[in-house]
């Protein structure tokens, strides 16, 4: 599979329609199955208490129809001879107790089962979770590209809790109704085949109802899941621009973007919701209009003497059982069809093709000595439309590489192709001689250190951000490297000094303060490889200087490169590479350069002159 099918793979993660959600239906659900294998000792718990639920179900009224005959016998005859009624352990009471039991059993096993299959369906979302935790560290960086973090975020979020919710409701309730359904009518038949007909004639027009909106259903479920997801990558992306947004005076505009969104959201989940929750009601009023009938041919009945007090009870008792699971079967198929969109989704992603596995035997690299060669590397976003082509050079140990060049030049995809963000299409890249694509991404890169022109920093104290990649370290080796990355004054200024918590994306502290933390972060890992993209583009002049001697002596012994649109910053490197349209044009030091008088000369100029 090429990357450009990859890249129209992932788009259709998104957009699921109800061609697809049919014909995929069957393999779904047989993917889900195989997925609670591990629980094979409570679904056969849940089994055998829906097996004794539903046979206490099927029997209780047919054993309350004698008990009830006997209790109007007793009353009439008590009657009639003019004795008070009393019940004792031989005259009712065995019966009575037995019908208890009976009555308690059903809820014991209802509550058993329900218990079990919370568990069941809980232990499965968790089990999808770290899955698809486990799949976001290894998807390749375009499907990031390709992918807002709302529309990822919601899998893991909104279409699971629906999956979990609709297993522990709607699939346990409908295993019972059709048990129980089955069970009941064969009973039902026994007593009345036309009572039975008339209430059969108004389950077949709920089937017929239900049979239409659940196709209308499915189509909706699957596009309000896909609105959600929309509806959060527009709230994350205009969280994180926030700034942005109020410096530019937008805030009207992307209160309308979200309200906009918010509104696709609601008129698709309004649609989805009705179509749910419309069919209950409906199938009520069917129901409710078969027991007038039944009721009045039953009562017929029991004046004729042709059935009895009890049997018309129990009768009814059948009717419920029987209605009430196909009114909530009814429902519950639909809300199955949501859930099976959910579960569609979350397996499309869970399918999602991972970076290029690990070679068997891969080649082990402790600790490079900064040997760097790119030979003959091409690579294209997508296999047809190639960025860079035939890439040659080397970079020896402890040389300063810089990367020179207009925004989209390559610069960037340069170093990721070195982090094995990306994969080459042709070529290789060698770290002191070993194959870059035959070393594990783990060992390839803790013999690299970057800082971006785009800081990270998570939530914790500021210590364990600098610690990030070293998190044994002691306290002195934290405070030496923030005192190199020229930040340890400003640390403890703070109220906790190192131990002060960053949250809110470190909006307390300004960018260049943020990069300054990075940037120590990246001493203390004491990496052979440097990576430096515009490492100190957010800082003043000043801080600029004292920041480049700290680095300086960083750079002693080690390979690094230097992405800068500043000049002035590499003027010392020993290489300095000049890209154009992905491709170098030039390579050579500073005046080996500016003596060709070309492309690097000119933007030199441009800057000085």
């Amino acid at each position: 599979m090429n990357r450009n099918q990859n890249k129209n793979k992932s788009k259709s993660l998104y957009s699921l329609d109800k061609a697809t959600l049919t014909k995929d239906s069957g393999s779904t659900l047989l993917r889900l199955a195989r997925r609670l294998k591990g629980q094979r000792t409570r679904l056969s718990i849940i089994i055998a208490s829906i097996l004794i639920y539903t046979v206490l179900t099927i029997l209780t009224p047919l054993y309350s129809a004698q008990v009830i005959d006997m209790l109007w016998s007793s009353i009439q005859t008590g009657k009639a001879q003019g004795l008070p009624f009393i019940i004792t352990w031989n005259n009712m009471g065995a019966a009575l107790t037995r019908l208890s039991v009976q009555y308690v059993g059903i809820w014991f096993f209802y509550y058993l089962q329900s218990y079990l299959m919370a568990v069941v369906a809980e232990t499965l979302t968790l089990t999808l979770r770290k899955q698809i935790s486990r799949k976001l560290n290894h998807l390749p960086l375009w499907f990031y590209d390709q992918n807002k973090a709302g529309e990822i975020l919601s899998r893991v979020t909104s279409d699971l809790d629906k999956v979990s919710e609709t297993l522990q409701t709607g699939l346990l309730k409908l295993i019972v109704a059709i048990g129980t359904v089955t069970g009941s009518l064969v009973v039902m038949f026994y007593f009345s085949v036309p009572l039975t007909c008339i209430f059969l004639a108004s389950v077949l027009l709920s089937l017929f109802v239900t049979k239409a909106v659940a196709k209308q259903n499915l189509k909706y479920a699957a596009l309000r899941q896909e609105s959600i997801g929309e509806l959060t990558g527009i709230v994350e992306e205009y969280y994180t621009g926030r700034n942005v947004i109020k410096a530019y005076n937008h805030e009207q505009e992307s209160l309308e973007q979200v309200a906009l969104s918010a509104e696709k959201n609601r008129m698709v989940s309004k649609k989805a919701d009705f179509l749910t929750h419309c069919v209950n009601p409906v199938i009520r009023l069917l129901t409710r209009l078969s027991h007038v009938a039944i009721a009045v041919i039953a009562g017929k009945a029991m004046i004729n003497g042709t059935m009895s007090v009890g049997v018309v009870q129990a009768f009814f008792q059948y009717v419920n059982q029987t209605a009430e699971p196909l009114t909530e079967g009814a429902f519950m198929i639909n809300s199955l069809q949501a859930a099976l969109a959910s579960v569609k989704r979350t397996f499309d992603f869970l399918d999602s093709q991972e970076e290029r596995p690990a070679p068997l035997h891969s080649a082990v690299l402790d600790r490079a000595n900064g040997l760097v060669a790119f030979e003959h590397v091409s690579f294209g976003y997508e296999e047809n439309q190639l960025l860079m082509k035939d890439i040659n050079f080397t970079a020896r140990p402890g040389q300063k590489i810089a990367i020179v060049g207009g925004t989209g030049a390559g610069k960037t995809t340069l170093v990721n192709l070195l982090m094995r963000f990306y994969e080459v299409n042709d070529g290789k890249i060698e770290i002191d001689g070993v194959v870059a694509a035959d070393m594990t991404r783990r060992d390839l890169r803790r013999n690299f250190g970057m800082v971006l022109q785009d800081t990270w920093l998570f939530g914790g104290t500021i210590a364990e951000n600098i610690a990030y990649g070293k998190p044994k370290a002691t306290r002195e080796e934290i405070v030496a490297v923030a005192k190199a990355a020229k930040i340890d004054y400003l640390i403890r200024t703070m109220p906790k000094g190192y131990d002060t918590v960053l949250d809110n994306d470190a909006a307390n502290l300004s960018i260049g303060q943020r990069q300054l933390l990075t940037i120590a972060r990246v001493f203390l890992c004491d990496p052979p490889i440097l990576i430096l993209d515009e490492a100190t583009s957010s800082v003043d002049t000043r801080t600029e200087m004292e920041i480049g001697k700290a680095m300086k002596n960083l750079m002693q012994g080690r390979t690094s490169f230097v992405i800068a649109h500043r000049l002035s910053t590499i003027r010392d490197a020993d290489n300095i590479l000049y890209m154009e349209n992905g491709n170098i044009i030039e390579q050579g030091n500073h005046y080996e350069l500016l003596k060709q008088e070309g492309a690097y000369a000119k933007l030199y100029n441009s800057q000085f002159v």
